[in-house]
Order: C-alpha cells, then sequence, then structure tokens
C-alpha cells in the first residue's frame, strides 16, 4: 500500500500547468454547466498558474486577448444601478450587444474575479470604470450591514461581504460601503450561544463555547466564512476590533480544524480547499504556526490527480476549484514549487 502511494505524494507542479491550461482555455467538457461563471473558473485557472509561476509563459498575444475578453464582461448601466463585471457573454444576445438589457447585470463574485484576473495579467485597470462599479455595489448592502451578490435573487451573507471588502480594497476607495455596519456584522456572526472562563496569560476572560464565524448571525462556525469575516477585518484596518476573548477563540476554533489535513467544520471530513480557508484565516490572526506537523502537505498531495489538478478527497474527480485552493493551500505551507 505504501509503495503505491508514494507516486502520488511527489507534487507535479507541470500537470497541474497543464490542466489549469486546460480550463484556461475552455477545454474540458464537463465543466460546461459553469458556463454563466465562466469568469470564475477563469480566475481559478489564471491565479494558480500565478502561484506556480507560470503567467509569464502564457503568450502576450493571448494575454491580451484575455483582458478584452475580461472589459468585454464589464457592465455600466447607471440606471438600474448593476455596473460591475458578468461572468460570461451567454446571456448577451446579438440585439443586446453594445447596450443594456435585462440579462445584462453584474455580480459581485464575477467582479471580483474579473479585477483580479486583469491584476495577474498585468493591466492597470484603466478601462476600469470605478465609479460606476462602486456606485452599483453601495446598493447591495443592506442595513444590517451585510451585502447580496447582485441586485435582485441572491443570498447576502460573508461571502458577498468579502467580495465588497477585495473591490474596495483593488479600487483603494471605500466610499461606497458602510464599513462600520460591515464591522458589527461580522463581529455579531461571530458564534458565541453561551459563555465559559478561559484562562489566558493569567487573566480569565470570557469566550463563546465555539468562537468561529458563520455566514451571518445565529448560523454556524465554518472555515470558508471565518476567512472571509477576518479578510474583510483585515482590508478594512478593523482587525483589531476584535476583543481578545474573540482573538484567541478564533485561533482555537481554526487550529482544531487540523487533522492531517484541514476541515471546514467540527466532525466533518478534511478537504483540499481548507488548506487555504482554514489555513488562511490562521495566517492572517498570525497562529499557522501552532500546526506543528511536517506532514500537514500530505492530505493535500494525496488528492492530486496523476492527469493534472487536485480534487475534494483522495480518489474523487479533480476540479478548477480545488486546483487553485489546493495549490493556495500548499503555497501557505512554504511547499516548494
Amino acid at each position: 500500500m505504501a509503495m503505491d502511494m508514494k507516486p502520488l505524494l511527489k507534487f507535479a507542479p507541470e500537470l497541474h500547468r497543464k490542466y489549469l491550461l486546460f480550463i484556461l482555455n475552455g477545454k474540458l467538457p464537463n465543466l460546461s454547466s459553469m458556463e454563466t461563471n465562466r469568469s470564475v473558473l477563469m480566475y481559478f485557472a489564471l491565479s494558480g498558474l500565478d502561484i506556480l509561476n507560470e503567467i509569464d509563459n502564457i503568450p502576450p498575444e493571448r494575454k491580451r486577448s484575455i483582458i478584452e475578453w475580461i472589459y468585454s464582461l464589464q457592465v455600466v448601466n447607471e440606471e438600474e444601478q448593476v455596473s460591475g463585471f458578468q461572468g460570461s457573454t451567454a446571456l448577451n444576445t446579438k440585439e443586446a450587444k453594445g447596450r443594456n438589457s435585462p440579462y445584462k447585470w453584474a455580480h459581485i463574485a464575477n467582479t471580483y474575479s474579473c479585477l483580479n484576473s486583469l491584476i495577474i495579467l498585468g493591466d492597470d485597470l484603466s478601462r476600469v470604470n470605478r465609479k460606476a462599479i462602486l456606485r452599483s455595489m453601495g446598493t447591495l448592502q443592506l442595513p444590517n450591514g451585510s451585502v447580496k451578490g447582485a441586485k435582485i435573487g441572491v443570498e447576502d451573507d460573508m461571502r458577498f461581504v468579502y467580495c465588497a471588502a477585495c473591490i474596495c480594497y483593488i479600487l483603494n476607495d471605500w466610499s461606497s460601503i458602510n464599513v462600520d455596519l460591515m464591522t458589527d456584522f461580522i463581529l455579531k456572526s461571530i458564534v458565541s450561544n453561551f459563555s465559559v472562563g478561559l484562562f489566558l496569560d493569567q487573566e480569565l476572560i470570557i469566550s463563546g463555547y465555539d468562537g468561529g464565524i458563520g455566514q451571518g448571525p445565529e448560523l454556524e462556525s465554518h472555515s470558508g466564512s471565518t476567512f472571509c469575516a477576518i479578510a474583510s477585518l483585515s482590508l478594512s484596518k478593523n482587525l483589531h476590533r476584535l476583543t481578545k476573548a474573540q482573538f484567541h477563540a478564533l485561533r482555537r476554533w481554526l487550529l482544531f480544524r487540523f487533522d492531517a489535513g484541514f476541515s471546514g467544520r467540527p466532525n466533518k471530513p478534511i478537504d483540499t480547499c481548507y488548506s487555504f480557508w482554514t489555513g488562511g484565516a490562521l495566517k492572517i490572526l498570525d497562529a499557522y504556526q501552532f500546526i506543528a506537523d511536517e506532514k500537514n502537505n500530505q492530505f493535500v498531495l494525496m488528492t492530486q490527480d496523476r492527469y493534472g489538478g487536485f480534487s475534494k478527497w483522495v480518489n474523487t474527480v479533480p476540479d478548477p476549484m480545488h486546483t487553485y485552493f489546493g495549490l493556495a493551500g500548499l503555497s501557505l505551507m512554504d511547499f516548494e514549487g
């Protein structure tokens, strides 16, 4: 058994490069159901290649064509306040080309993905209509401080709070978001149904039984939403708003998500993507060094596919998201290559 596993534990960057280029070039037919979120798949591919130091190997003309395609997704619609970037051109009919239409609305996750992809490709964002994006994004924040993904028909939760914070950070303009309301929403989402005493530094402090952060107030703690929350606090320079009790409880909850690999919730199996969500949150909170395990990378390496890419679990099919987060997780571990 050990002999059979050994080849899988060797990092194969060349195979991952080929897999990500297949995604970037739209050559994986099983992803057709993701057509309306093609910009997100593109972001996973580009960011994964960036982690592998492969962006400079993309031919200049190919980079330019991708940049032009991204800008073709930009929507400027100040009348309906739906400016930003779309997921793809799939819903843009020939008749609607060059003008606004009912289906030509931006989504905050696609705007986040497109802006990041432009930066990775070396674009200066000079053609981004910053004012239109920020004004439309401002309409997505709810009175409780949360942010919804689009104007109509989508959820509001910590994922989109993070997207909003990243967009504001990238565009260096926080004027469209009420940062105090956003921060209050995050702090109210820390799970603490009842209080227990913890002794830290000889001082009795009060902390919730859990300490993690959910998608919103009174929701279950989750590593993904915890990362989104504390990353948003960090980007907006509000990490100091965590109390000492909250800070220690967050680190403790995240550290308990490690068991030869990272999980997203208690009593759930370890999963490749949480090497980033949980690991990234620990990095922001300066606690990653407390995972004293030289074999931290082994689970992620076990989810490599022999033809490239990473999967959610061992012996399952790889996908773009887990490939990107697997590479990102290995980078947090300072894994060579």
